[in-house]
């Protein structure tokens, strides 16, 4: 059996697509985690909060598409290889939060579109006031939706909080690695040093 050959070479730098949805996935999740704290402790008036609910809803399925578009593209372009005197324990933990960070950032929008999809209150979702979005079709023809709203609510909650705990780390790994390691890793992802070092294609 023939092996198949890498699509592109490893170097030590993002390619501009991958800095570009990179960063788009972070401002939209750094958005979502914004508006999930107001919608749990702001009093607002119920237009404003019906208004927040479809925007987060609208944002959440965008950073799903993005995700999925993200892991697609990591699939078929390596990643820049890790500092060659990083430590195996580094290594491999610096692989499973990306793993972590990558199946939350999936998990986490399925999430709350099961949750709208379990709704007792049935409101439909429009992306951006524009796209009708449809429910998930077997959560939309339960008998007694109101348990499975609960759990699902429970469990995005707590899925949300999991996220900010890995992306608080996530963060501090990065400015470890920026001021006190001072290694090639944080420079890995920003997008004014990406046109010095593109991914060569075969």
């Amino acid at each position: 059996m023939k092996t198949v050959p890498m699509l592109i070479e490893r170097t030590s730098q993002y390619g501009v697509v991958a800095i570009v949805l990179h960063w788009l996935i972070a401002g939209g999740v750094l958005l979502l985690i914004g508006m999930g704290l107001t919608m749990d402790h702001a009093s607002l008036d119920p237009m404003r909060m019906f208004q927040l609910y479809q925007l987060h809803k609208s944002i959440g399925i965008l950073v799903l598409l993005l995700v999925c578009l993200r892991v697609g593209w990591r699939l078929t372009h390596a990643a820049p290889a890790l500092p060659a005197d990083m430590p195996v324990a580094e290594r491999r933990a610096a692989h499973l939060a990306h793993l972590a960070l990558y199946g939350l950032q999936i998990v986490l929008p399925l999430s709350g579109w099961a949750m709208v999809s379990a709704s007792v209150l049935g409101i439909p979702t429009v992306l951006f006031g524009m796209v009708p979005w449809p429910d998930l079709p077997v959560l939309t023809t339960l008998q007694n939706k109101a348990p499975v709203e609960a759990a699902l609510k429970g469990f995005h909650h707590w899925a949300a909080w999991t996220l900010v705990v890995l992306l608080v780390l996530h963060v501090a790994a990065v400015l470890r690695n920026a001021f006190i390691l001072k290694d090639s890793v944080p420079g890995r992802m920003l997008p004014w040093q990406a046109g010095s070092s593109q991914r060569k294609q075969p």
